[in-house]
């Protein structure tokens, strides 16, 4: 049996169960929806009582709202909690940064299963006798997100394990959860009506089910590991599929701490650029090279070993391949960014499916501006300084006043872009966290080449 301290929780704390079924998963998304709505009734008759306008937007998407629904998406975890993350990312800026940061940091404060419901758990996926397959088990989760959490395992062969356990009923709640933040979502005051959210709904259900599927993501960790090949930056954990089974997914143990730990500017700038640089380098050459993305790009899903000056990828659910016309689609779209050429970038964002012939002239004009604005870093020459610069804040509030305005994005992104779009953005946004200096133009390099110059040589992922 593993060792009796292993196996119990390293903190008082003894987790909060997953909450399993429709209704009762339906009534802590009601709650959350009640608590908001009385909440802004509250601050509506205080500002009645200042002689001031209600406004109900802001009132709904409060700072302790947010902390509401933030705690209340956390109880649920599954789909629930993994929509209130992609709202905090992928809203098109209609979120109030106060609100989109609350909710992005459901990514690594999810509950952990009490010891019962884990135990229950090991039992129903490894059998009565599990507690033999171990030399030890920690029971304490090293990590806890919305599909499931991660404990720290030891063979009796001494191989060091991180085995993924997803949580109970998470499958089965996607369609009812589903629906139900779609519900949510149609609460006054909380995104605007004319944004028609169903498509990105759809998609999202689809990447959950698939996230769900741990045989998947377990072939696709060990295609990437093969695709990525042997790097002196970048190394994904290899699975172990011995001790794999349809709700449990095992792999080698990353050392390192995860690469949030180096937000800030007391860490070394020289660490924060090294590390930002080789994860800029990968989302480029997973899209060009591999087309393999791993379209997740949480910080948590990243691990730096200062040590050895690696870093660990972890979590391949996401992980999507991109069809040889798509890679074409956004190499045309980056080179007319590159060259700022309005007329080109235009024909490229309608060919890519970003705008369409039908919008009216003012929403089109609105959107390539500020795909043209987003494009700034591209067209810097030399090393892009996103600790200095104001760029990350200013695409939001154009992006969000365009979308409250009506004058901007009138649907979602085309559905099979959505997660290829959040990558690139996630990886801007990891440089801006970093406060890390990255020249961008040579990040791209000769990917960007012109139809009919030939593809581009492969481009070394090392990082300084």
């Amino acid at each position: 049996m593993p060792s009796r301290d292993e196996t119990e929780p390293k903190t008082p704390r003894t987790g909060l169960a997953v909450p399993q079924g429709r209704t009762r998963r339906f009534l802590h998304l009601g709650r959350a929806v009640g608590e908001m709505a009385a909440s802004a009734a509250a601050g509506s008759l205080q500002q009645l009582a200042r002689g001031q306008l209600p406004a109900l937007q802001q009132l709904m998407l409060s700072p302790a709202n947010a902390r509401r629904l933030a705690g209340r998406l956390s109880t649920l975890r599954g789909a629930a909690m993994k929509l209130g993350q992609l709202m905090s990312m992928d809203g098109q800026g209609v979120l109030p940064p106060e609100f989109a940061e609350l909710l992005a940091s459901l990514r690594d404060q999810a509950h952990h299963m009490p010891a019962t419901q884990l135990t229950e758990v090991l039992e129903r996926e490894y059998g009565a006798g599990w507690h033999q397959r171990f030399r030890r088990l920690s029971f304490a989760p090293v990590a806890a997100a919305s599909i499931g959490q991660v404990h720290r395992a030891e063979t009796h062969e001494g191989q060091v394990l991180a085995l993924k356990i997803q949580y109970p009923g998470v499958r089965e709640s996607i369609d009812s959860d589903v629906a139900n933040i779609g519900l949510l979502l149609r609460t006054p005051g909380l995104v605007p009506g004319h944004l028609d959210l169903a498509p990105l709904l759809a998609r999202v259900r689809e990447q959950l089910l698939l996230e769900t599927d741990y045989a998947r993501e377990a072939a696709h960790a060990a295609e990437y590991r093969a695709r990525l090949g042997s790097d002196p930056v970048l190394w994904v954990p290899a699975v172990v599929p011995e001790h794999c089974t349809p709700h449990i997914l095992a792999t080698e143990f990353a050392s390192g701490r995860p690469v949030a730990d180096w937000v800030g500017p007391t860490r070394p700038q020289a660490e924060r650029d090294h590390i930002a640089l080789a994860l800029c380098r990968l989302s480029v050459r997973e899209f060009f090279d591999m087309r393999l993305v791993q379209t997740d790009p949480n910080i948590g899903n990243y691990l730096f070993d200062a040590d050895t000056r690696r870093i660990a990828l972890l979590d391949f659910g996401a992980t999507e391949a991109v069809p040889v016309s798509r890679v074409e689609d956004l190499r045309e779209l980056g080179l007319a960014l590159k060259n700022d050429d309005h007329p080109r970038l235009e024909a490229a964002a309608l060919r890519a499916g970003f705008i369409d012939a039908s919008d009216p002239p003012e929403q089109t004009r609105a959107v390539i501006e500020l795909m043209r604005l987003s494009g700034e870093p591209l067209r810097h020459v030399g090393p892009y300084d996103f600790g200095r610069s104001t760029l990350v804040g200013t695409v939001f509030e154009q992006g969000r006043a365009q979308v409250m305005g009506g004058s901007g994005f009138a649907r979602t992104p085309p559905p099979d872009l959505v997660f290829l779009q959040r990558k690139f953005a996630g990886s801007f946004l990891l440089c801006s966290k970093l406060q890390a200096r990255v020249d961008v133009a040579a990040v791209f390099g000769a990917h960007l080449h012109e139809p009919g110059a030939g593809a581009p040589a492969p481009q070394a992922l090392a990082a300084g």
